[in-house]
């Protein structure tokens, strides 16, 4: 019987995807985060070791699996694609280990810091679901410490992040571990007895202190760390490929971003003119004033995060219904999004797929900062876009579905960047051009976000690469690019709170090249449709075919594609 779930028929097993799937199951055995980010069941108990032992046994896997990969033919052209997916990202991570970088690095979004973010993936419905949590939480200082060991020994090879993000670093664990910080909050809504409660809260003290402890090792490496936040052109290319899955012409890159940005401002403001001229407020193409027009509508104004949820879950319940069967194929599984408010308040907003089995459902968070009560439905419409559907649900959702026809490391862990944020980047120009942004003011939300996306990338590569500042751009003083004058670019260009303005800055300094991943992806998939329109394929079957591809490095998606 056809499985219900598949999107394309499956296919036989090959030697090659026979490996793939073998590496799937050690890396979820080595790897007990990855698991439960995965949806792999039976390691949501246990921890991630991050010692320098361990770090260097799941190198040896992806060494042992391309040396096994490399004794197997190609079967058929998936294989060819696999193949070139493998080598390419399995290479890349063996080098970066072999020069510490992934293991040291410490960020406030994506480091081993972040290990709590695996909590919110777990089920917490009944007193069970708690048990296997405590036992967890309780085991967090073993991975923390495991961390710090690696940290110390790559920064025995003078491999350390910048001071500024070891300090913030502390000061993201200690909040994490405060006594109204994460933990504490989260033991408070477990079900179970009286006894039950007071494991969990026992555990979650146990996991706090080891952010305490791990606190007071990010601020003893800080006094040996270099000041300097830029990583240097060399560095860049290597951060850059890691993002993008292939190579980038820095200069010719950095000069397309400020040209990008220049046009999406001179866009935004043709509609901020429609809004002022219906708000009557004689201020022109101002941007500024445009907005303040629109948050003063009270239609377009949420109060409180439960108002927030609802309606997120049913503009993406909404566009789910109108875009399957017309502009996308959307299987039955993936038409299921839940809507989420996270815990931590960091002003995030992001997507977790579904689980490999479908049991969990993929998720949009919204992690909203402590005292905002209030949203703005113009700013955040293309945002659930690019969560939702056609973004990140739509793609990672049709990859998990793609384990019979591909193999489980492609539909399950080959992750991209460049790849799949680009895609989502797409997505919300896409749903422009479909006539989901007609309104001007949901479409000046579009812009705004692709104006802070198209900025990252002249702030990204301009200040890692140290490049001169762009001249007569707004919010450039020229010069070389200093912390504080691109904490004065973003705001002449992101259209968000100071607070979320502050986290994006140190975001970009502790994670050089990922940031403008997203625009760079977004032009990739834009020329690719462009090719595949000129020779006469329809838009949905090139949808179809790309996702179906499962997620790929830049390089090879083109190659696939082409």
């Amino acid at each position: 019987m056809p499985d219900p779930t598949a999107v394309t028929a499956p296919r036989p097993t090959t030697a090659l995807d026979a490996l793939a799937d073998e590496y799937v199951e050690l890396s979820a055995r080595l790897d007990p985060f990855l698991a439960t980010s995965l949806g792999i069941p039976g390691h949501d108990h246990e921890v991630t070791d991050f010692s320098p032992a361990a770090v260097a046994e799941r190198t040896d896997a992806a060494r042992t699996l391309l040396a096994r990969a490399a004794e197997v033919p190609d079967e058929d052209a998936a294989d060819a694609v696999t193949r070139a997916a493998l080598t390419e990202r399995l290479g890349l991570e063996i080098e970066r280990s072999e020069q510490h970088l992934d293991i040291a690095t410490v960020n406030n979004l994506a480091s081993p810091l972040q290990s709590r973010d695996e909590l919110d993936q777990m089920p917490t419905d009944t007193a069970e679901d708690w048990q296997v949590i405590s036992e967890r939480m309780s085991r967090f200082p073993d991975a923390l410490g495991s961390w710090a060991q690696s940290l110390h020994e790559a920064a025995g090879h003078g491999v350390l992040s910048a001071r500024r993000q070891l300090l913030l670093g502390a000061e993201q664990a200690r909040g994490f571990a405060a006594e109204d910080g994460f933990f504490a909050s989260f033991a408070a809504g477990a079900v179970g007895d009286d006894a039950q409660r007071a494991r969990v809260q026992e555990a979650a003290r146990t996991a706090a202190q080891g952010y305490l402890a791990l606190a007071d090792e990010l601020e003893q490496l800080a006094a040996r760390a270099p000041e300097r936040d830029a990583v240097g052109r060399d560095a860049y290319a290597l951060a850059s490929r890691t993002f993008l899955g292939s190579q980038i012409d820095v200069d010719e890159t950095y000069a397309w971003g400020v040209e990008e940005l220049r046009a999406i401002v001179a866009e935004q403001e043709a509609v901020a003119r429609r809004i002022n001229e219906r708000a009557g407020n004689g201020a022109g193409s101002s941007v500024e004033a445009a907005k303040q027009a629109l948050n003063a509508d009270p239609s377009r104004v949420l109060h409180g995060t439960e108002e927030l949820r609802a309606w997120m879950q049913d503009l993406s319940d909404r566009a789910i219904d109108e875009l399957a069967g017309t502009h996308f194929d959307i299987p039955e599984p993936l038409r299921r999004l839940e809507c989420r408010i996270a815990a931590t308040g960091s002003g995030g907003i992001y997507y977790t797929g579904p689980s490999e089995d479908l049991t969990r459902p993929g998720r949009m968070w919204w992690d909203v900062p402590s005292g905002t009560t209030e949203f703005h439905t113009w700013l955040e419409t293309t945002t659930v876009y690019h969560e939702g559907v056609p973004g990140h649900h739509l793609q990672v959702g049709t990859q998990t579905l793609q384990a019979s026809a591909l193999n489980r490391w492609r539909a399950m862990m080959c992750w991209v960047s460049g790849h799949g944020e680009g895609w989502a980047l797409y997505a919300e120009r896409l749903m422009d051009q479909l006539g989901h942004l007609a309104d001007d003011g949901d479409r000046l939300g579009m812009l705004d976000a692709q104006r802070l996306r198209a900025g990252r990338v002249v702030l990204d590569i301009g200040l890692h690469c140290e490049l001169p500042m762009p001249d007569s751009l707004a919010g450039s003083a020229g010069g070389a690019w200093t912390y504080e004058k691109a904490w004065d670019f973003m705001g002449a260009h992101w259209g968000v709170t100071e607070a979320e303005r502050r986290f994006e800055l140190h975001r970009y300094l502790g994670w050089p090249g990922q940031a403008p991943s997203y625009k760079i992806g977004q032009r990739l998939w834009e020329e690719l449709r462009a090719e595949a329109e000129r020779a006469g394929t329809p838009v949905r079957d090139f949808h179809r075919r790309a996702l179906e591809l499962g997620g790929l490095p830049l390089s090879v998606l083109e190659e696939a594609l082409r």
